[in-house]
């Protein structure tokens, strides 16, 4: 069980059966009354946010979570396929579980895998993937003096902004974080 007094950003707890992640928090000590945590926390299964006080004292429980290094194979329909390096197990995730990380998979691409009770619910991306550009228009040239940028469709499907001088056929570096280009592989 966790105290509030432990609460900090990152925290996993189980809130109510499910798992969650606290987003921010911040202890508040009223002139008057007890002092209480404001939370933010994002369900982990579902990806919603709540905001929460918790009393000072309230006690969370630990959820039943763990991480697993597992490589993607394929997708099947909405079906997204994982393999545990260990066991040779797999693992299927929806669509929705997914959420926007499928833009940045690649086959045979390692991940890391949360798993509730037991049950695979979410996954976690490398921080930069590198994707070749499949669509991109010409660069136009002409004002140019702010940075311009055109969109970009990758072979994932994803759309990012690029600068003029990339080009269709090229490999390029995503931020997974905010779908940002970062630079041209090497």
């Amino acid at each position: 069980m966790y105290d509030t007094s432990e609460f900090r950003n990152g925290l996993k707890i189980e809130y109510e059966g499910d798992p969650y992640e606290i987003v921010t928090c911040q202890h508040v000590k009223p002139g008057k009354g007890v002092a209480f945590v404001k939370a933010r926390i994002k369900n982990l299964r579902t990806g919603s946010s709540l905001d929460i006080n918790f009393r000072s004292g309230d006690r969370v429980g630990k959820p039943d979570i763990e991480m697993r290094e597992m490589s993607y194979l394929y997708q099947d329909g909405d079906l997204y396929y994982f393999m545990d390096s260990h066991t040779y197990d797999q693992k299927p995730l929806t669509e929705e579980q997914l959420g926007d990380t499928k833009y940045y998979l690649k086959e045979n691409m390692p991940v890391q895998v949360l798993f509730f009770q037991g049950n695979a619910i979410s996954i976690e991306v490398p921080m930069k993937v590198e994707l070749k550009i499949i669509k991109s228009d010409p660069g136009i040239r002409g004002d140019t003096a702010q940075g311009a940028t055109k969109p970009a469709t990758l072979e994932t499907g994803l759309i990012v902004q690029v600068p003029l001088f990339v080009e269709e056929g090229e490999i390029i570096r995503v931020d997974t974080r905010n779908a940002t280009y970062i630079e041209r592989a090497r």
